[in-house]
């Protein structure tokens, strides 16, 4: 292990989805502006490989890395705040550790010994928390223990947390415990007690955490503070307020001014390398805060209900709105409610639509019948992975009047199949092995909106699907006004389509919301706000 890296670990308590991630996101953003080169992982206790296979109804969206590995969403967040892409290697599950573990005992290596969950699971959970460091890239690792202190299936990683610390040493570990303060209305009162119970739930453990960040509606008093630093074995000053913020873009702002950055350099005994440089953040927070125009975005798709299973499309339109200093108001529309009489009403005052990404049939008719409205009525369009073979469809059944164009995910049976599996993918049987994933190279026909967007011809893309544009049914509807704008170099399959004769028609078979960042806005999106804009100007 290089002996330089440090290591940070951020435990959660008292109630799940208190934001570990914007946390962990927020203090690698302020120590990489201090000139540290940092990486963030994230641990999750549940039994799956990964959640490649979850529904997002479970988890919301799976994030693809360029590596190819389906992670947890939090990845995302690590990615737009530090611009720095991440890997297989920074999404470790219950599961993965456990198939690691019996893989290796199935092949002997452990010598006939016991295999039991002390040492092998929690060497094993060691091995994946300093594998990153071992590259001698990073300055910091942060690692992100998914789940609750007090979870069954976080007892593991807890117990490793504790190990990790004798291994590392003094000055290279530090633990970050982010909790709940709740305000009972009753008592007009601030409740530590949960905190506490917390605290000594990690104590028990064999873990003192050495800063506190408390998540709050109200700031928090002194004396509260103060209670909570006797009380939970902590100084003062490493006593953290997350006050809820407006946007999760605010909070690395609101954690430089409670110092957290500062708190953690001393405990580490680390010296800033340069100047904390986050003009550009702020540049970014002055735009999204303060819009001279707006636009009304519908997002049709079937996962409507829980807005994270498009986590990453909604934060690439922040990204882009930004830049035109524009603010996005994004609808999300259940394709499941959508029919030839019910479209008007829903789609017309909309100045522009996106298909989501999704698998499956339910829901295509609804998505079909919103392309073909936007299409007819010349509404921007953006299609994104199942959105672009939608609109495959759509096209082929009412432009080219093939009336039974399909995908064969959806009819394996169509007479016209537009979107299919390719030769070589179908003999798989593994679900995760017929899917194109991670990065693949595309390159760009100049002269097209794509083209115009990017400003170069070459690209690469991340995806995750299995079916494809069936070249068989190109020239026809090249014929027919439909332009191929991205082709991969290496198997000729179509990646962008779009449409001549229209202020902005354009779907891609990949997935350009897992590419925007802060710093970084992709340009697809950032065109297709432009193009809803100019659009609008014209009505």
């Amino acid at each position: 292990m290089a002996s330089s890296t440090k290591f940070i670990f951020i435990t959660g308590g008292v109630t799940s989805s208190l934001g570990k991630g914007i946390i962990a996101a927020s203090l690698a953003k302020l120590l990489q502006a201090k000139g540290f080169s940092v990486t963030i992982q994230k641990f999750d206790p549940y039994l799956n490989i990964d959640p490649g296979t979850l529904n997002p109804y479970e988890h919301g969206e799976c994030y693809v890395t360029e590596d190819g590995a389906e992670t947890d969403l939090d990845l995302g967040h690590y990615e737009r705040f530090l611009d720095t892409p991440t890997s297989q290697a920074n999404n470790i599950t219950t599961g993965r550790i456990y198939n690691n573990v019996i893989t290796k005992e199935r092949k002997g290596e452990y010598l006939g010994k016991t295999v039991q969950v002390i040492p092998h699971i929690t060497d094993e959970i060691k091995r994946n928390f300093f594998k990153l460091g071992e590259e001698g890239n990073f300055d910091v690792v942060i690692t992100e223990i998914g789940g609750c202190v007090g979870d069954i299936e976080s007892l593991p990683f807890i117990e490793a947390v504790r190990q990790a610390k004798w291994d590392l040493g003094q000055n290279n570990f530090l633990v970050i415990h982010l909790t709940l303060i709740p305000y009972l209305a009753a008592a007009k009162e601030l409740k530590t007690k949960p905190t506490q119970h917390s605290v000594k739930q990690l104590l028990e453990a064999g873990i003192q955490p050495d800063i506190l960040v408390c998540r709050t509606e109200y700031s928090l008093p002194q004396e509260v503070k103060k209670k909570l630093a006797l009380f939970c074995n902590v100084q003062l000053n490493c006593v953290i307020e997350a006050m809820d913020a407006d946007t999760i873009y605010d909070v690395p702002l609101l954690m430089k001014k409670e110092k957290l950055d500062e708190r953690v350099m001393s405990k580490l005994k680390l010296t800033s390398k340069s100047n904390t440089d986050l003009e550009q953040w702020k540049d970014f927070l002055g735009k999204l805060k303060n819009p001279t125009q707006e636009v009304n975005i519908g997002l049709v798709g079937k996962y409507v209900s829980l807005p994270d299973a498009y986590k990453s499309i909604i934060e690439a339109f922040i990204h882009a709105g930004a830049v035109s200093e524009c603010k996005v108001n994004l609808t999300l529309i259940s394709s499941e409610e959508l029919s030839a009489d019910s479209i008007p009403k829903k789609l017309e005052n909309l100045d522009g639509v996106v298909v989501a990404p999704g698998f499956g049939e339910r829901g295509l008719e609804g998505k079909i019948e919103a392309v073909r409205f936007v299409r007819e009525n010349n509404i921007p369009f953006f299609g994104i992975c199942l959105g672009m073979q939608v609109a495959v469809i759509e096209f082929a059944r009412n432009v080219l009047g093939l009336k039974d164009a399909n995908s064969t995910e959806m009819d394996p049976n169509t007479p016209n199949p537009v979107i299919g599996l390719m030769e070589d993918q179908k003999n798989i049987e593994i679900m995760g092995g017929t899917m194109r994933l991670g990065s693949y190279a595309c390159e760009l026909k100049k002269g097209t909106k794509a083209y115009q967007a990017y400003g170069k011809s070459k690209i690469q893309e991340r995806h995750r699907h299995r079916y494809e544009f069936n070249n068989a049914y190109l020239s026809k509807m090249e014929a027919a006004g439909i332009v191929a704008s991205g082709i991969n170099p290496e198997t000729q399959l179509v990646e962008i389509i779009e449409i001549k004769d229209h202020p902005w028609f354009v779907g891609a078979q990949f997935h350009p919301e897992y590419k925007s960042t802060v710093l970084t806005p992709h340009p697809l999106f950032v065109r297709f706000i432009k193009a809803t804009i100019e659009n609008k100007k014209t009505k």
